[in-house]
């Protein structure tokens, strides 16, 4: 594995304790990077920041909440700056028919998976446009780009998440501050638990290379995406999906 230069580097990992999010923390550790894990359960936050090590640490944080986010991110700026920002936290909001889904479930994934990135940048973008360096990465979907049958309200919050990376890059291109997004093929974490059997198969059967993607690939683009070595990327889409997305 090659190590990719974080030396020095702060992060905020959103939906850090586990998944991608938690496979991101190491290999950005593994970098040189401390990293700071935000995510709504507290309980998972203490055993991942413990098998992560001391330069880890972790905040409960309602991501949807304007005031909680707010909150977080005076705690992560009382230690320094906050280099790097990962928008990964995210929930599918189950399955059915667009016209099935309940109004409440389609509001709450738009919320979490939307609105959540767009309160976390809105709370660190300044001070990274202040130091005159910064990355953000949003984990999107390839779900964003096709658009997955019996998932409209996830599709739709992974689509805007790519618009708003596409936005805020243009806003931030000549402040040093590069946004980007990635968007993956599924990967077999806890997130599946939210998806019926009949759609996971689904998903399986686009994927060229038949098989889902491993958390630490994830990492390791969401790490590169992250360091000095990404210098002339912003407002991009990086595929990362087994050879599935068409554009």
């Amino acid at each position: 594995m090659n190590r990719i230069d974080l030396e020095g580097r702060r992060a905020v990992v959103t939906g850090g304790a586990r998944g991608i999010g938690f496979a991101t923390a190491q290999r950005m550790l593994e970098s040189g990077a401390s990293v700071v894990l935000w995510d709504v359960d507290g309980a998972a936050i203490e055993e991942a920041v413990a098998g992560l090590g001391p330069s880890a640490s972790g905040t409960v944080v309602e991501l949807t909440d304007e005031t909680s986010v707010g909150a977080a991110a005076v705690a992560a700026l009382a230690g320094g700056n906050v280099d790097i920002l990962v928008n990964n936290a995210g929930i599918t909001g189950g399955n059915g028919k667009t016209w099935e889904l309940d109004p409440a479930i389609w509001r709450k994934t738009v919320e979490v998976n939307l609105v959540g990135p767009y309160l976390t940048a809105r709370a660190l973008v300044p001070s990274m446009v202040e130091a005159g360096y910064g990355r953000i990465v949003n984990v999107a979907s390839i779900a964003g780009k096709e658009g997955n049958p019996n998932a409209s309200h996830y599709s739709a919050s992974k689509a805007g998440l790519i618009g708003l990376t596409k936005s805020l890059g243009k806003e931030l291109a000549g402040a040093g501050v590069l946004v980007n997004c990635i968007t993956p093929a599924a990967a077999r974490t806890a997130i599946f638990d939210q998806m019926s059997q009949e759609h996971i198969d689904y998903m399986l059967s686009k994927i060229p290379m038949n098989r889902f993607v491993e958390p630490a690939e994830v990492a390791a683009l969401i790490t590169w995406l992250s360091s000095e070595d990404c210098s002339f990327s912003t407002g991009a889409v990086f595929d990362i999906s087994g050879g599935r997305a068409v554009y």
